[in-house]
């Protein structure tokens, strides 16, 4: 301790003070006083020379008594002074301490959630490129639109699909990428989604940059913050271009099937209605009771058949709601006296009692498919007798006005068969069913199935009642139009021409049945058994009419049709087609060049409506039904055009035309994707001018048939045009690169 430093003297007195106490503190401090004060004087006495008084010594006490108060009370204020800024500072020392214990608690705190964020912050970083990277492998289209269907975020597949960046893409709408009427459809169904806060599915045909198209299934759905309002649409779209295609390919089996039943129509009506026609010829023949009775069981068994035969083609027909019902005008008369007839002769042979009821008044005529009512009838009567096995069949038939113009046909069928139990009535009219535990029940189970929609489409309904062990009544009912009175059929039928007329048919027993129903109408017949007879006989006789078969063993009816008319021309008579195929549409045949259609077997109603049409002037039959139409293109077989490449080749050197060759057989392959895409979408306009692109450059190459082909398929007005595409373009692609290979080896061998 320095002797010469104020401030330690300071704090040892403070100290001595504190520790000793204000009066003993204040005692010591006056003796040392006066005992300073008495060495002070004692020293100066003898410095001086000068004795030491009393007085001298009473004032050293007097002045240390004076002083010592004073400076006790100086250091005493002091000291607590001191005390007070001590403990002050003390509290503020411990406060410090406390807020920097605190400052540094929170210092920790905030470097741990500025670590935990930064640890979040790059994780979420991660997770958007985790996520950014998800969506961009993924195949399915992925976009954000805001509320104003505005793109705000998309993936890789939509910048693949609209050959755009996501830079470029932010801010659009559909209106800047998409056709009008699809982009107003994106639009509406956005408010939509927006309004119901509900998710909406689409399926529409997107065009990539490339022309090509795919099928894409587009869903919508709200985007909601985190108050559940939405603020956006996000999107999602599959390409489900293959899922079409699959289903094209079932339409296509579907067809195949179609086509297959179509000639096993033909092949098995031909026989078939040759013994319908000559048994119906014989039964107005003069014949004993016995011939008469087994003349009887073959028409009707016949019958039977081709009925069986119907339902399975309606049924195909049905499966693809194909189903075409031709109006007819009928004569109720006729009608129901053949009804009466067919049920009659079914009875008969089983021998049960036919009990036929005719309840009210019908109209003369009524309008409806009279093909299918009878098919329909046919079934339920048929049922009957085949479930009955002794007993009484009972058919009533009424009619009850609807309006002026309109009545409601009611047939009910009643038999004393077997019966149904209540809890199967519900499933007689489902496909291929049969009542269980029934030892009656034979056949394909189908009639009903197919009769109960027949009946459907026509506007009708089919109901059921029954007992089990006495017996079921079905009941047909069918509102019908009842037509203005006409002339009468048979004062049409003998005001009509007396023709000479030419059959082409290639059946010996279809030209019997058909010769022998013509010339009791009172025509002259001619028959042809092939293509070449037929074109000998038109060039050396006037025939009025000719009847066309379409199967022929040289050429089919349509080659025929197009010889005739590039030889004869106007002078020609008009054509009309004879088919057995049901499926056939008389617009095809009219298409195909001829004036009309008629099926097998040839009846007299269809055959002298036809007639009138066709040779009774009339402002009701409009001409246009008849114009003939285009020929089909013919396709060459040649493969390649060699004319227009020999004149080719004496302007350019064979290695320029080869490179074209080339760049054909380069190009070809994607023309041909595009063009499978427009097919898979039925894009008309797109597959003709895909079509197009690829005639035309196989015509600047001199590849003909590819050409040829090409041309029969940018060309929808052709018959059959949809049914034969697909297998155009398969031809196209099985066979370009032998055509290709052909022509490149024909210029090289040709070439200087």
């Amino acid at each position: 301790m320095s002797l010469f430093n104020l401030k330690t003297w300071v704090h040892y007195y403070v100290a001595l003070l504190k520790r000793l106490g204000v009066v003993r503190f204040s005692l010591i401090l006056a003796v040392a006083i006066i005992s300073a004060d008495s060495a002070l004087q004692i020293l100066i006495g003898m410095y001086f020379n000068e004795p030491l008084s009393t007085a001298d010594a009473l004032r050293s006490v007097l002045i240390g008594l004076l002083i010592t108060p004073w400076a006790v009370y100086f250091l005493t204020v002091v000291v607590g002074d001191l005390e007070e800024a001590r403990a002050h500072l003390d509290n503020t020392v411990a406060t410090l301490k406390d807020m920097r214990q605190k400052d540094r608690i929170k210092t920790h705190e905030l470097e741990k959630e500025i670590i935990e964020r930064k640890t979040s912050q790059q994780k979420l970083v991660e997770s958007a490129i985790l996520l950014k990277s998800f969506l961009n492998t993924s195949p399915d289209l992925v976009f954000h639109r805001d509320l104003k269907s505005r793109f705000i975020i998309c993936n890789k597949a939509m910048e693949t699909l609209t050959g755009k960046t996501e830079k470029q893409l932010i801010g659009l709408t559909p209106f800047d990428l998409f056709p009008e009427d699809y982009a107003q459809q994106v639009v509406a169904r956005d408010q939509t989604v927006k309004k119901h806060k509900k998710e909406q599915i689409h399926e529409y045909w997107l065009h990539f940059p490339n022309g090509q198209k795919a099928y894409f299934e587009v869903r919508t759905l709200p985007l909601f913050n985190s108050e559940s309002v939405c603020t956006g649409i996000i999107g999602f779209g599959r390409d489900i271009t293959e899922r079409k295609k699959h289903q094209e390919s079932i339409d296509k089996n579907i067809r195949d099937k179609t086509e297959f039943i179509s000639t096993i129509s033909h092949e098995l009506r031909t026989p078939l209605n040759g013994i319908v026609g000559l048994s119906r010829m014989l039964l107005d023949e003069q014949l004993t009771s016995e011939q008469m009775k087994y003349l009887k069981t073959i028409h009707i068994s016949a019958i039977s058949l081709g009925n069986i035969f119907n339902d399975i083609i309606n049924l195909d027909k049905l499966d693809r709601n194909r189903l075409n019902l031709i109006t007819n005008k009928i004569n109720m008369l006729d009608f129901i006296g053949d009804l009466k007839s067919l049920a009659f002769i079914q009875t008969e042979q089983k021998g049960l009692t036919l009990k036929f009821e005719q309840q009210e008044h019908f109209p003369d005529t009524v309008e409806a498919d009279d093909t299918r009512l009878r098919q329909v009838l046919w079934n339920l009567i048929s049922n009957a007798v085949k479930f009955t096995q002794t007993g009484t069949i009972t058919m009533r038939c009424s009619c009850r006005p609807l309006n002026q113009n309109q009545v409601e046909l009611c047939f009910e069928v009643e038999d004393q068969g077997v019966g149904i139990p209540k809890d199967q009535l519900d499933k007689i009219f489902a496909m291929y069913y049969q009542v269980e535990g029934n030892t009656f029940a034979s056949g394909t189970g189908i009639g009903l199935a197919v009769s109960s929609k027949i009946t459907k489409a026509m506007g009708g309904v089919i109901s059921v009642k029954s007992k089990l062990g006495e017996g079921s009544t079905f009941k047909l009912t069918l509102a019908v139009n009842c037509p203005e009175e006409e002339h009468q059929e048979q004062h049409l039928q003998n005001n009509l021409p007396k023709l000479s007329i030419l059959l082409v048919e290639d059946i010996e027993l279809n030209i019997l049945v058909t010769t022998s129903l013509l010339e009791k109408l009172g025509h002259k017949i001619d028959s042809a058994v092939n293509g070449a007879q037929a074109l000998n006989m038109v060039a050396h006789h006037n025939y009025q009419l000719i009847l066309m078969d379409i199967q022929l063993p040289d050429m089919d009816g349509y080659q025929i049709t197009q010889k005739l008319r590039e030889i004869h021309g106007n002078k020609l008579p008009p054509i009309v087609a004879l088919t057995a195929n049901v499926f056939a549409d008389s617009k095809n045949f009219i298409d195909q060049g001829m004036d009309g259609a008629l099926g097998k077997p040839l009846s007299v109603n269809p055959f002298n409506a036809i007639i009138q049409k066709l040779f009774v002037p009339s402002d009701k039959h409009q001409k246009t039904d008849f114009l003939l139409k285009t020929p089909m293109v013919e396709q060459t077989n040649s493969l390649f055009d060699q004319e227009m490449l020999l004149e080719l080749m004496a302007f350019l050197p064979t290695s320029v035309i080869l490179e074209n060759v080339s760049l054909f057989e380069k190009l070809l392959p994607e023309y041909l994707d595009i063009l499978d895409s427009n097919m898979v979408a039925k894009d008309q306009k797109g597959i003709v001018n895909e079509a197009h692109k690829i005639k035309g450059a196989a015509g600047s190459v001199g590849l003909k048939r590819i050409q040829g082909i090409a041309q029969q398929i940018q060309s929808p007005d052709l018959p059959a045009w949809w049914d034969n595409i697909d297998d155009w373009v398969a031809l196209i692609n099985s066979e370009f690169r032998s055509d290709i290979t052909a022509l490149k080896k024909w210029i090289v061998a040709n070439g200087k």
